[in-house]
């Protein structure tokens, strides 16, 4: 059984066509009439030109053109497709269920680690204190003076050796009872743990 490219050449060679003359019969470059005779596929364009070929070379040659395009398409090999063993999943992302939970429990645990870690933290430093009053060197007219400033709302504070209510927002004021004697105001704040921070202004008494 002759293939396209027997039939196609034994047409030509019956009528002493040269390939140089067939090109200038169909403008189909030589190079290309001679590949198909050889069947040399792959010196060729792709298969729809391929077949634009062979019906010209065909008709030009007085071959059946039905029968020469069913005999190339029985010759012309299938197109080879690259197969992969293993496809490469990893590079289409998924959004899964799974995935949601994952991320999920990730932030809870994330969140609630950063809330310990925070909460270690204040707990083993000394506590925030700042004296608002008195300044430092203020003089003080009369027999009290008032002492006020702000901490953590859990710390616990002492103001010349006298307890101080402290308010939920970490406010703290006294109006405290001194003597002509008295030349420091000492305040200071007791975290939980132990940690302490100490303040003290030196006034000056005026009375």
């Amino acid at each position: 059984m002759k293939t396209i490219g027997q039939i196609l050449k034994d047409s030509r060679v019956a009528k002493s066509y040269s390939l140089m003359h067939l090109e200038g019969m169909t403008k189909i470059k030589s190079g290309f009439i001679d590949s198909i005779e050889k069947e040399n596929w792959e010196a060729l364009p792709p298969f729809p030109t391929v077949l634009g070929f062979v019906k010209s070379l065909s008709t030009t040659l007085n071959v059946d053109p039905k029968m020469a395009v069913a005999v190339l398409k029985r010759d012309y090999p299938p197109k080879k497709l690259k197969v992969t063993p293993k496809p490469d999943l990893g590079s289409k992302f998924i959004w899964s269920p799974k995935l949601t939970f994952a991320v999920g429990v990730s932030v809870v645990l994330f969140t609630l680690f950063g809330y310990l870690i925070f909460q270690y933290i204040h707990f083993i430093s000394p506590p925030r204190l700042a004296i608002d009053s008195p300044k430092e060197n203020q003089i003080v007219v009369g027999n009290s003076v008032t002492v006020f400033g702000s901490t953590d709302s859990d710390a616990k504070i002492i103001v010349n050796n006298q307890p101080v209510a402290v308010s939920d927002d970490g406010k703290f004021s006294v109006n405290l009872s001194i003597a002509k004697e008295t030349k420091e105001i000492v305040v200071t704040a007791s975290s939980r743990s132990g940690k302490v921070t100490t303040v003290s202004r030196k006034i000056q008494t005026a009375q």
